[in-house]
């Protein structure tokens, strides 16, 4: 209850009107409501005001579309806080920055992307209702906005730095993944931290030959290219790109597209600094002192000598060796291990850069464009579905494939979709690949990140749905890493495909490309780059295609932004060693087998009539269970009357393919079948002439001369050679048996029936089990036991009892109870029984 105040009607009223006289004329901005002035003031004295609103907005135009950059309203506690509109998206970034630095030996960044059902009007599925842990699509959002960030931070700031971008709308139309990194860019850029940007996102896609800049999410599905860019003045910052074999030159034409529009956006975010950012603060930035630096220099010629050795492990103990005589002469420093290896970090790098640049050699020996040693192998493993081992140098990835049903395809729940995907990599990176011992975890962002990469160049390559009805998942495990092993994942991933009949467009292959960069005129790619070239180096771009263009784009970089020709040479150098590693490959297995693996599952798919849907589910799904348990399939059926078939044994798939092709398709007059008697009549039998459909041989069809009794000729059970004579518009089939007979009333030899019910074939529909209570009721009275022995029927009112076990007038000689016959099955009401239909959204 609320509690009264001691000074209630007018004088209390008195005193609220004195105290609203006293506050300052309320400030009017632009685009906010005079109306709600007064709601910018809250007092928590008479005297006090506790804050007034500095709402600031910057609108600018993006790829035809109003951007809208507001700062000043919501999360003002926050070091920099936007909220960015575009559309009916509406997401709030804010950056927070610790004043004191933490005792962390890296740049303690981290960037969360929450996704909120709210958003997009659904209430979160599970137990609990509410949102839990990230999405993998969420993740892979969160990466993207923290690769362009990380390089425009220095590297020695040790206090936390925190971005959180929460969509509170969404819309197909415009993504959230564009919304939030340009939110999380303006959010640091307000921000007090050392931020060197500020950047802008932008996404292109490639739709029937022309480029389109932020198109809708049905866009980029449809794209034959979807390519995020994050950019600014400085340069290109990170390049993600899922495609189908896009040419070269496109891939170019995009980023220029999307740098130009990031352009603009940034020009807006500069604007929003100066009317609302906060002054920059000097953040001391943690390194090694001057006199671990000269310790470290003093042994630069042994760092040097130890990171050319060939062998990885060799040289990781001759530095390790190293740090330790170096640490021991500084035990009275508590961190001195962390500045030892910061210091020779420095060290090696130059010394690296140096080989490089002015020697022309890589620390292993190679040149520049070299690849190391190249090993594929497929099939190796037996029970699998389909295997490839893919070895270059020090990494090795071994990819496994595995065959599923319908039913296992992952159902994907975003902002912007709802849908089942039918292609899955998974990739793992168990310690023991780089010579260490640790917990096992779950799959961390690296391998969520890495994983989506493979995914996004191969799914295209697979055939349609319709060609290639199987859920396809392929799992990439990383036994040895030395540089780049999801490339690597992408070349082992292609030959397990193959390996196991997938009947691909291309093979793919995919290869890192390093960069040492000192400026836009002196800088060395460097092709296949292994650990230590990618942790001294400038740039990690992998680039994943086949012979014909490229598929998948991963851009991360170390520097702030790099010159559009840097990342075309980079592209050109790419697709020279693709095409050797590709050969490799070809000579192995040049092209999918054409047959699957003999333990993998075999799936037909078939098209039926929508308005026969029904008759393969059968009442109460009756008939498609039957077909299951009896012949161990799964049967999926689609809305549109796609059915596919699924059984680890090949006939019993092709057995429920032709009986289901033959209870929908129509039968034609003319045809003749060797069907079984299945009821008998005064009037005639009716035969089962394909599964699930009954025909009547009327009494008068069954021989040439007048038949008394059906039973004289036919009885139940028996197999019969019948003739389909009439097909009336209701689906009723009228058959005749003297038809195929001679005129002497013997068979007639040459008849061949069209189809013949084979006696091993399913039974579509079962009749249900009978209780043992049942069973034993109809039973010879001798048979049934005492009843005493019987159990006793459940005890309800008289009105609330079934007709069966309602007794009738017991007789005078032995009162029995009898029960009632059976209830009649439901009809079939066709495509009505929906709950057996896989249900799609969007």
């Amino acid at each position: 209850m609320r509690a009264s105040h001691p000074r209630e009607g007018e004088e209390r009223k008195g005193i609220s009107e004195s105290r609203r006289e006293e506050r300052p004329p309320a400030p009017v901005f632009p685009g906010f409501l005079t109306a709600t002035s007064d709601l910018l003031y809250r007092a928590v004295r008479p005297q006090e005001v506790l804050f007034v609103f500095e709402r600031q907005v910057v609108t600018t135009q993006f790829a035809g579309r109003e951007l809208i950059l507001e700062t000043g309203v919501m999360a003002r506690q926050a070091s920099g806080s936007v909220k960015v509109t575009y559309g009916d998206t509406v997401i709030l970034c804010t950056a927070v920055i610790e004043d004191e630095p933490g005792t962390a030996t890296f740049l303690p960044l981290r960037i969360d992307f929450e996704e909120k059902m709210y958003a997009v009007g659904q209430i979160p599925g599970g137990f609990f209702k509410r949102e839990g842990r990230p999405s993998p699509e969420a993740i892979q959002i969160s990466r993207a906005i923290d690769r362009p960030i990380r390089p425009l931070l220095p590297s020695g700031l040790r206090n936390e730095v925190q971005v959180i971008c929460t969509p509170l709308s969404a819309e197909n139309d415009s993504s959230a993944e564009v919304v939030a990194m340009i939110g999380g860019a303006a959010a640091m850029h307000l921000s007090p931290a050392p931020f060197e940007g500020p950047f802008a996102c932008a996404q292109v896609a490639w739709l029937d030959d022309e480029l389109i800049l932020n198109p809708s999410f049905e866009q980029r599905e449809a794209a034959r290219m979807d390519l995020t860019v994050a950019a600014g003045e400085m340069g290109v910052l990170q390049v993600e790109l899922g495609g189908e074999e896009v040419p070269e030159e496109i891939v170019l034409e995009g980023i220029r597209m999307a740098q130009a529009a990031c352009i603009v956006v940034c020009g807006a975010i500069e604007e929003l600094r100066d009317k609302a950012g906060k002054p920059k603060r000097d953040y001391p930035l943690w390194g090694p002192t001057d006199a671990m630096r000269e310790a470290v220099e003093a042994r630069s010629e042994d760092i040097r000598q130890a990171i050319q050795s060939v062998d990885k492990k060799g040289r990781q103990d001759d530095l390790a060796r190293i740090a330790e005589e170096i640490t021991a002469k500084f035990e009275d420093e508590s961190d001195a291990s962390a500045q030892v290896r910061e210091a020779m970090y420095q060290v090696q790098k130059k010394a690296m850069r140096k080989i490089i640049l002015e020697e022309r050699r890589r620390a292993d020996g190679r040149g520049p464009k070299d690849l190391r040693a190249l090993d594929a192998q497929a099939g190796l493993l037996p029970r699998t579905h389909g295997s490839g081992l893919f070895t270059r140098g020090e990494t090795q990835v071994l990819a496994t494939l595995t065959l599923g049903a319908t039913r296992d395809q992952k159902l994907i729940r975003t902002l912007e979709e709802e849908e089942y995907h039918r292609f899955m990599h998974h990739y793992n990176f168990p310690p023991f690949c780089v010579g260490e011992a640790r917990a096992l975890r779950g799959a961390g962002r690296r391998e969520i990140g890495h994983g989506a990469l493979v995914e996004r160049s191969l799914e295209r390559m697979l055939p349609s749905d319709e060609d290639w009805p199987y859920t396809t998942r392929v799992v990439s495990e990383v036994l040895d890493s030395n540089g780049s092993s999801s490339m690597a994942s992408v070349c082992a991933a292609s030959l397990a495909l193959m390996d196991g009949g997938v009947p691909m467009k291309a093979p793919v292959a995919g290869i890192s490309v390093g960069l040492l960069y000192e400026n836009p005129d002196s800088y060395m790619l460097l092709t296949d780059i292994q650990g230590l070239e990618d942790a001294s180096g400038d740039m990690d771009f992998k680039v994943t295609g086949t012979a014909n263009g490229v598929n998948g784009l991963h851009l991360d970089i170390k520097v702030k932004g790099l010159p559009e020709r840097v990342l075309a040479e980079g592209l050109q150098q790419a697709r020279e060693a693709r095409l050797q590693i590709l050969d490799v490959m070809n000579a192995v297995l040049p092209a999918a087998r054409e047959t699957l693996s003999q333990f993998a599952p075999r799936m037909i798919a078939i098209q039926v009539p929508v308005d026969k849907i029904g008759l393969v589910i059968g009442p109460g799904g009756k008939t498609i269970r039957g077909f299951e348990q009896e012949m161990e399939v799964k049967i999926d059926v689609e809305d549109d009357g796609l059915v596919k078939i699924f059984g680890e044994n090949a006939e019993n798939v092709e057995q429920v393919r032709m009986s289901l092709s033959d209870l929908t398709r129509d039968i034609e007059v003319g045809e003749i079948f060797k069907g079984k008697v299945v009821t008998i009549t005064d009037f005639g039998a009716f035969v089962e002439v394909t599964p699930g459909r009954d025909g009547l041989l009327h009494i008068s069809d069954l021989e040439n001369a007048r038949t008394n009794k059906v039973e004289d000729v036919v009885k139940l059970g028996d197999e019969v050679t019948v003739k389909v004579t009439e097909v009336e518009g209701n689906g009723k089939i009228k058959l005749s048996r003297k038809a195929l007979l001679n005129k002497d009333g013997t068979p007639n030899e040459s008849v061949q029936p069209s189809r013949q019910r084979s006696q091993e074939e399913p039974k579509p529909q079962e009749e249900p089990k009978r209780e043992p209570e049942k069973q034993e009721q109809q039973a010879p009275r001798e048979e049934r036991k005492p009843r005493e022995e019987r159990r006793p029927r459940e005890e309800k009112p008289r009105e609330e009892r079934r007709p069966q076990e309602q007794q009738k007038a017991p007789e005078p000689e032995a009162p029995v109870v009898e029960p009632e016959p059976e209830p009649e099955p439901e009809a079939d009401k066709g495509p009505a029984a929906g709950a057996y239909f896989r249900e799609k959204k969007r």
